[in-house]
């Protein structure tokens, strides 16, 4: 302990502070403190004094523990990489034409997901995420406020949000989903009436713009029967800016799905989401549902 503390010591005052970032990223799996790489500052708040290594509770249990479930995972990522693409086989792989990215059947499937809201900024929204009846779905619901804080700079409020979590490999490496063999994203939800945004974070890995944002307008239509939304790709704007070269689908990309309400209304909302899925319509041909725009090439 006492070694790792005069390494992110000499790393914070020495090195700078690109140093002390890497070695709180390689020595980030074995920090109990989950919260120290959150870089949010709430308007005209303050910056912390401290540096953010000073309240970490190093664990050495903790690391082993860690590093045992690591190991077990990188087993299985290369026992799925010789059986296939996804752990399946290619014959499957190249067949399939549905595939269901989440569903909502226990804690453990909503844990893959964060919610947030203007709260984080000052606002007086509120949110919560739970089960459904019979643990059948996931219930999002709370209250939009759109009152803007005082704090002198935020200017507009009122949003409530849904997030899945990035998708890790063994030892935090980032993984890429390939959606390549579907041209539409599928829904099961119902809501109560209110306007959502289904929006896609993309990095793209052939592009300089970092944390791209694509979203589509889903309008529930409300009442007691669930309600089956297909969004095809060209209806989200990454389908033209976010893809590879010469490729009309998006192939490895980042991605985290996320929901968001902030039709400008106060009051209470509710969604419940049974599954979101891919699915591959080949009634579908659209490329791109949006006007485009030849760029200026010299002649």
């Amino acid at each position: 302990m006492a070694l790792t503390a005069m390494l992110l010591n000499g790393a914070s005052f020495h090195g700078g502070c690109c140093r002390h970032k890497v070695l709180l990223s390689l020595l980030g799996p074995f920090l109990s403190n989950s919260k120290l790489y959150s870089s949010y500052r709430r308007p005209g708040a303050e910056p912390e004094k401290k540096q953010s290594w000073q309240n970490a509770d190093f664990s050495f249990k903790k690391g082993i523990d860690h590093l045992k479930t690591q190991l077990s995972l990188l087993m299985k990522e290369t026992q799925d990489y010789l059986l296939g693409p996804g752990g399946h086989p290619l014959s499957q792989q190249m067949l399939e034409q549905t595939r269901v990215l989440w569903q909502f059947r226990s804690q453990e499937d909503l844990n893959k997901w964060v919610i947030s809201s203007d709260a984080e900024i000052g606002g007086k929204s509120k949110v919560y995420l739970k089960l459904g009846r019979n643990n059948q779905g996931a219930l999002l619901y709370g209250t939009l406020n759109t009152e803007v804080p005082r704090d002198g700079e935020t200017k507009y409020s009122g949003y409530c949000s849904m997030r899945s979590r990035p998708a890790v490999g063994s030892f935090n490496r980032k993984k890429y989903y390939d959606w390549s063999n579907f041209n539409s994203l599928y829904l099961r939800v119902r809501g109560d009436g209110r306007p959502w945004m289904v929006n896609v974070y993309t990095d793209p890995y052939f592009s300089h713009q970092k944390d791209d944002l694509y979203s589509y307008f889903m309008f529930t239509r409300g009442g007691p029967y669930w309600e089956e939304i297909k969004i095809p790709f060209s209806k989200f704007f990454f389908s033209s800016r976010g893809r590879v070269q010469d490729n009309q689908h998006p192939v490895w990309l980042d991605k985290t799905l996320g929901f968001t309400i902030g039709d400008k209304i106060d009051g209470p909302f509710q969604l419940e989401i049974d599954f979101i899925g891919l699915l591959q319509d080949r009634a579908h041909r659209e490329e791109f549902a949006y006007e485009a725009y030849d760029k200026n090439t010299p002649v």
